[in-house]
């Protein structure tokens, strides 16, 4: 693992999008630089590798970037939570609310178990809604969810409150807009 790389530098700052106001962490640049994406994958199944995880599960779209290769790196199962109507089998739903509205996400119903250890993996920790989700997904199948890991975390935006004492490890941290 290259603990020498700064993943901050991979990290390009967009002012107001999607809309005024907003400072939006672009991580396309990561993604394109072999060495930095490679080198978020290691730091992450390092931190994992001797928890004996057994799942990753991960909302789209962007938690699948970073949560199929940590699967593969600590050869555990993939499980994709998705937007209502985007899986084929049985699913089971968590409804949750947004500052502006609610929003569902599923999973199958067969994907994870109770004797299962799970990391929920996503990009970015900002409010915490998307990841309270996964976890309560999570809880109805009675699993043990060892951590909720993120590339970046707005610890601005206090999400960890809503991690239901779940332990939270993420690679960069802004402490301000």
């Amino acid at each position: 693992m290259n603990d020498s790389i700064n993943l901050k530098d991979y990290i390009r700052e967009i002012p107001d999008f999607p809309k005024p106001g907003i400072l939006f962490r672009d991580i396309t640049p990561l993604l394109a630089e072999p060495k930095a994406f490679q080198a978020v994958v290691d730091r992450l199944a390092d931190y994992y590798r001797d928890k004996q995880i057994t799942a990753i599960l991960a909302a789209e779209a962007r938690g699948f970037i970073f949560a199929a290769p940590l699967a593969l790196a600590l050869g555990a199962r993939f499980i994709p939570i998705r937007k209502p109507g985007k899986l084929p089998f049985e699913t089971r739903a968590f409804h949750y609310e947004l500052e502006y509205g609610s929003d569902s996400l599923e999973m199958h119903t067969d994907s994870i178990h109770s004797d299962d250890r799970v990391v929920i993996v996503d990009d970015l920790l900002a409010t915490g809604g998307t990841i309270s989700a996964c976890i309560e997904l999570a809880r109805h199948s009675n699993a043990e969810i060892v951590g909720c890991a993120f590339l970046i975390e707005l610890a601005f935006l206090n999400g960890r409150e809503k991690m239901n004492d779940c332990d939270v490890f993420s690679l960069i941290h802004y402490d301000a807009e």
